[in-house]
């Protein structure tokens, strides 16, 4: 099935044309159809896999459908996300799918003064994109009303529920007086979280599932390698030193931690940039703009940004710390291999980090390949960088891979030889019996 297939409205469909929309994901062709009709849909899938396109493409349809012009008279449909980078980029999904439409998107987040965002408020939207913070303010105020919502979406669900907003979802959920639908999407989810959700949608909510036993997109390769803390410093520089070209996101635990990694490559000569909590809005802003327009390369960051960066073109997740929460492990290494294309994942991993690798390893209910240096910690600090090659190793991991493939199709290919040749040897006795 492909998009034109669908009866969208001509600048819909040209924007996805435009936008490389030829054929909807397994998320976006079981969740789009049911929003189109105002069902609830509780959704679960990897991340990467499309799923604020999933949701963003028919909320666009629906509303342009019923407006006769640009002008708004009361908003229709609220994403809630729970980080400001996320609202951004959720946002920024729905202006490109909206381009040339009647459909008016705003984003509304803390961090930045609130008299611009109330007066565009006023002028009319029809999609708000926010986080609960900013948005209740407002509320609070009587400057937001949403007495004409449809539509309501809770974007990574998983973690807006562990985080306790499950009571402001209520609230909202009680001031939308309205006949309207909610939508559940997130990219993990565990039982706990899961019956909380289900109490927010219809019993009829169509549920949707696109998660295998490992949660981490089949679009990723992820190893771990075992690194000393002191010296993961080489470990990175080495990698980022043999793939000059390359896009890197490196992931550490706190903002301390990201200051000081940022510091160690610059005394190497390799510029990165930073972000994390302490940043003002408007520096995020500047930070994410220069890495998605490739002006530096390499972004070190905490988990803020696990779940708000949709950027196609990242080639490597490095997870310079593991996270203190197994689920960040998939949000993270789900920054790449976005879409349809790949990517390419690698922890390091300190002797006091094991037990957190072990706790990833239950959570995605898989093993994680091992790429092993065989380099002891004194000749690392006494070349100053590793000697060996990150891309060799992943090579070599590709070419097992597919010499195992090879020997189990030979043996197939055997055993079907030898059960045809049994076959012939008994037809050929039953014959000699007549």
């Amino acid at each position: 099935m492909k998009f034109t297939t669908y009866k969208f409205s001509e600048d819909l469909t040209r924007n996805l044309d435009k936008l490389g929309f030829v054929k909807p994901t397994d998320i976006q062709y079981k969740a789009i159809p049911s929003i189109l009709k105002g069902e609830d849909v509780f959704a679960v899938a990897q991340t990467g896999t499309g799923k604020t396109a999933a949701f963003a493409i028919p909320i666009i349809e629906n509303i342009n459908k019923y407006k006769t012009s640009r002008r708004s008279y009361g908003i229709k449909a609220i994403v809630m996300a729970p980080t400001r980078e996320l609202t951004i980029q959720i946002a920024n999904v729905f202006k490109k799918l909206a381009r040339h439409t009647k459909v008016e998107i705003f984003s509304l987040y803390g961090g930045v003064e609130q008299d611009k965002q109330i007066e565009k408020l006023q002028d009319g939207i029809d999609v708000l994109v926010t986080t609960p913070g900013r948005m209740f303010d407002l509320i609070n105020q009587k400057v937001l009303r949403l007495d004409k919502i449809d539509t309501l979406v809770i974007d990574e669900a998983d973690h807006m529920l562990s985080l306790g907003f499950v009571e402001d979802i209520k609230y909202i959920k009680k001031m939308i007086h309205k006949k309207h639908q909610t939508l559940f999407f997130s990219a993990t989810i565990n039982p706990e979280i899961k019956k909380v959700a289900f109490s927010q949608v219809k019993a009829d909510a169509i549920r949707i599932q696109i998660s295998p036993k490992n949660p981490v997109s089949k679009n990723v390769k992820h190893f771990i390698t075992f690194v000393e803390m002191d010296d993961k410093r080489f470990f990175l520089e080495r990698l980022i030193k043999e793939k000059p070209n390359k896009k890197f996101i490196v992931f550490v635990r706190t903002k301390v931690r990201a200051e000081r990694v940022a510091a160690a490559m610059d005394r190497v000569e390799i510029t990165t940039l930073t972000l994390h909590s302490s940043l003002e809005q408007e520096e995020r802003n500047a930070v994410m703009h220069a890495y998605r327009k490739s002006a530096v390369k390499i972004l070190i960051a905490t988990d803020i940004s696990a779940r708000g960066i949709d950027i196609a073109d990242i080639d490597y997740v490095i997870n310079y710390d593991l996270p203190d929460d197994p689920e960040n492990y998939v949000h993270r290494v789900g920054r790449t291999g976005r879409g349809v294309n790949k990517g390419i994942a690698i922890s390091f991993v300190s002797t006091e980090e094991k037990e957190k690798l072990e706790e990833i390893k239950k959570f995605i209910n898989d093993d994680i390949k091992e790429l092993k240096t065989n380099i002891s910690t004194n000749q690392i600090i006494e070349a100053k960088m590793p000697r060996y090659n990150f891309e060799e190793l992943i090579n070599e991991d590709e070419i097992w891979k597919k010499k195992k493939v090879v020997k189990k199709e030979k043996s197939e290919a055997a055993r079907k030889a030898k059960v045809k040749k049994a076959q012939e040897q008994r037809k050929n006795k039953k014959k000699k019996k007549k």
